[in-house]
């Protein structure tokens, strides 16, 4: 069970973001329209065996030829915001150099047809989509590339810069080095393990270089970067463990936070000699710790470390599920492992359905950041096997996933509850939470096995088909609506009650205000 729409909505703060998020190579498709440049992981995605059945990311769910369905399918949820990225091959092929006018148009079409339905854009520049001539220079191991990025950012902001109401500057440093450059996993296909060190800094320095050219261009949106983030549990009490657990925390959690929000690596991390042999200027910093209006956290489930190399990376059920064999990865290569929890329901990717860790996840942060911005939820979300039910007597679909329900009704109520007075996180300003993903879409690696969506999508016939988790999400946004108004109303009525008493204090007390002074309740001053 979980709790009710009404109650969650009882929850909810005034001027809190409910939203749902998607990435542009996840759903366009239209790889080759349009002047679209290839991405690194177009090429990635076409090799035998990298992605899970080697389904195709070249048609997806074909946004880029149905957006405003899916804009209407939007304002039919009722949701306050859309998180979209902008993909950088569309805009600018080859990563450098002037933008591609029918790429810029799509995101015109996109953000016009957005605000005319009361949907506030949220728009990430950087989803993982490296322009390929990018890749093949070296990636993110590139130091150029930060400062492409930063050239890219700034043609966003002259094009979109009045429209866009938040920016994130970059999605998931940690899963762009770990996925793409430690383990190979994702596009460009690196092992790299230590050696991928660069890439951290400079998606880091690129970060700053976006913040810089979006203040430049004096954009009034807020900006923010995002990054997932995975509380690390000891798996016993040996200290091993512990100081295992420690080191997964530094490498996938501070590695990137604590640059971007104190100005410095770990102490830990710039001991290590793997750190000592890469240098980067002073000034770099300053750039990566600039001032931000909030700070994006994605949200999944906690891990749990184990010293030693075990049976492998990860779980073998996460592997599968990522379409790929990490077992090479942690026999005798890495000090650490992560372990299952079995007392734990998991998704189909095999990620632990754990919400009580979002509240850690989120008293981490405020303990760890005492100058934190204001937090936003920017994903959170998980993948099931959806069934689908036909009622032959009106020919209709229904897809019951009760289960993705439940996860992000008890995610949202952990995260209410632990950042509310009195919480665990009460320090913590949180704005907002974005569910992932408004569509199935081509999860990478896992292609189409992952479903995410409050949408189903036939990938045949490209149909979509709210799920339970729709109607749920869109009857949570109607109750805090109601409850809103309701409260508006109240207000009015007791600043009513108010005015009546002070102006009937103020005739007895001999007040020269003549009574035809005092504006009516609901008049224009």
């Amino acid at each position: 069970m979980h709790i009710t729409a009404k109650e969650l909505a009882a929850l909810i703060p005034s001027g809190f973001t409910l939203g749902v998020a998607t990435a542009a190579f996840q759903i366009e498709g239209a790889l080759d329209e349009d002047g679209r440049g290839p991405a690194g992981w177009d090429v990635f995605a076409a090799k035998d065996g990298a992605i899970v059945e080697n389904h195709s990311p070249v048609i997806a769910t074909d946004h880029y030829h149905r957006m405003p369905q899916d804009v209407a399918l939007m304002k039919q949820l009722g949701v306050d915001s859309y998180r979209f990225s902008f993909a950088w091959p569309r805009i600018q092929p080859t990563g450098r150099g002037p933008a591609n006018r029918a790429g810029l148009a799509f995101y015109d079409r996109l953000l016009d047809e957005l605000l005319a339905n009361g949907i506030s854009p949220m728009a990430t520049i950087y989803h993982w989509d490296t322009p390929l001539t990018l890749d093949e220079a070296g990636g993110w191991m590139n130091r150029d590339t930060a400062y492409r990025l930063g050239e890219y950012a700034a043609i966003l902001a002259e094009e979109f810069g009045d429209r866009v109401a938040r920016w994130v500057t970059i999605n998931e440093p940690a899963t762009v080095s770990t996925n793409g450059y430690t383990l190979g996993l994702h596009s460009p296909g690196k092992e790299l393990m230590l050696g991928a060190f660069p890439t951290v800094h400079h998606q880091l320095l690129g970060h700053g270089l976006a913040v810089q050219a979006l203040r430049a261009a004096k954009v009034p949106g807020e900006i923010g970067m995002t990054n997932v983030y995975s509380p690390m549990v000891p798996n016993s009490i040996n200290p091993l463990d512990r100081i295992s657990a420690g080191l997964m925390d530094l490498a996938q959690n501070r590695l990137y936070a604590d640059p971007v929000l104190t100005g410095k690596y770990p102490d830990l991390i710039r001991a290590a000699k793997f750190f000592s042999s890469f240098e980067h200027p002073d000034e770099d910093m300053e750039l990566i710790s600039q001032p931000l209006d909030f700070y994006g956290l994605n949200y999944y489930m906690p891990t749990k470390v184990a010293v030693g190399p075990g049976g492998g990376a990860v779980p073998a059920s996460m592997a599968e599920a990522m379409g790929s064999d990490l077992s090479a990865a942690g026999n005798g290569g890495t000090p650490f492992h992560v372990e299952t929890w079995p007392e734990a329901d998991i998704t189909a990717y095999g990620w632990p359905v754990k919400p009580e860790y979002m509240a850690v996840a989120l008293k981490e942060m405020g303990e760890r950041y005492p100058n934190l911005p204001p937090v936003i939820l920017t994903e959170g979300g998980a993948s099931f096997e959806d069934i689908i039910v036909r009622d032959k007597s009106t020919n209709t679909r229904f897809i019951p996933d009760e289960r993705r329900l439940k996860y992000l009704s008890d995610h949202l109520e952990a995260a209410l509850k632990a950042t509310a007075p009195g919480g665990d996180a009460a320090s913590v300003d949180l704005r907002g939470y974005y569910v992932w993903s408004l569509l199935d879409n081509f999860e990478w690696s896992a292609g189409y096995n992952q479903p995410f969506g409050l949408l189903h999508v036939d990938f045949e016939t490209l149909e979509r088909t709210p799920k339970a988790s729709y109607f749920w999400l869109q009857e949570l946004i109607e109750e805090r609506d109601l409850a809103a108004a309701a409260g508006t109303a109240i207000a009015g009525a007791m600043a009513g009650d108010a005015l009546d008493v002070e102006v009937m204090g103020a005739g007895a007390m001999g007040s020269d205000v003549p009574d035809d002074d005092v504006p009516a309740l609901g008049a224009s001053a």
